[in-house]
């Protein structure tokens, strides 16, 4: 049985603040803390007192495990557990203090984080999506798609007047009714990590490539169920994942969805915004 920590600051912490949520990781391994600092260097803050935290023990595995097996999140009481081959995790959002027992890769601990926000996010009417994401005249723009739609292609082609959130998973945070979009350092194939801003969204694309930039609308209900399909979500549990499905139907009702077919060419964020 894993025992949870209270929250208190630590010296031995890095504290990662991600869409406005700051998760402090503890760990004895001072080769692991600077591995954090390096990794989300644009995410860092100097918060003593964390809203999350999250301990790590480092270990060795039985056997040599991926970090490309499907991640398992169940409900234990008032704790979730997360499981993967890297990893052995338990959060309890009640206690805002978690432990997690995981190989020493980086792999394992942004998984790890990625869950806890989804987590936290279906709580708050938010979620993770797959989607590219950049701020363009003072708006967000999500460019949504499984892979090979193009999130990598149209984050290259980001004009300079624009600042690129992410080229893999946009954070969605809903606050006062708007929703905004959030940089975060969880990158794609472009290996870049986003920016620490944020911005409310404008519009979501749901990305197609083809022979000429066009955008054509999309009818609420299909648009509420496309976005699902990229909605980050790992957790087996029934009254979660009623949650993420209206937390998608309301975006759905207040954010436009339209689909971009797009020629990877920079004249189509001419179009976008």
């Amino acid at each position: 049985m894993m025992t949870v920590r209270s929250r208190t600051p630590s010296a031995n912490m890095v504290s990662i603040r991600i869409g406005g949520v700051s998760v402090g990781i503890l760990s004895d391994s001072p080769a692991f803390l600077e591995m954090l600092e390096r990794r989300y260097a644009g995410f860092l803050t100097a918060a003593d007192r964390p809203d999350f935290q999250l301990e790590v023990v480092l270990h060795e595995p039985a056997e040599q495990a991926g970090a490309d097996e499907d991640a398992c999140v169940t409900r234990m009481k008032e704790s979730w557990v997360l499981r993967r081959g890297d990893f052995h995790a338990m959060w309890n959002p009640s206690t805002a203090c978690g432990k997690v027992f995981q190989s020493n890769n980086p792999y394992a601990i942004d998984s790890v984080l990625r869950i806890v926000h989804t987590l936290i996010l279906a709580t708050r009417g938010g979620f993770l999506v797959h989607a590219a994401s950049a701020i363009r005249n003072g708006y967000a723009f999500l460019l949504a798609g499984v892979s090979g739609a193009g999130k990598t292609t149209i984050s290259r082609l980001t004009p300079a007047d624009a600042k690129l959130l992410t080229d893999e998973i946009s954070y969605i945070r809903r606050d006062a009714g708007q929703y905004w979009a959030c940089g975060t350092p969880f990158t794609g194939e472009l290996a870049r990590a986003g920016e620490d801003i944020s911005a409310p969204v404008k519009t979501l694309f749901l990305l197609e490539q083809g022979a000429e930039n066009c955008i054509t609308p999309v009818a609420t209900a299909d648009a509420a169920r496309l976005l699902l399909r990229n909605i980050l979500f790992f957790a087996a549990d029934p009254e979660m994942v009623q949650l993420v499905f209206q937390s998608a139907c309301e975006f759905a009702e207040k954010v436009p969805i339209r689909r971009l077919c797009f020629v990877p060419d920079q004249r189509v964020w001419e179009m976008i915004g």
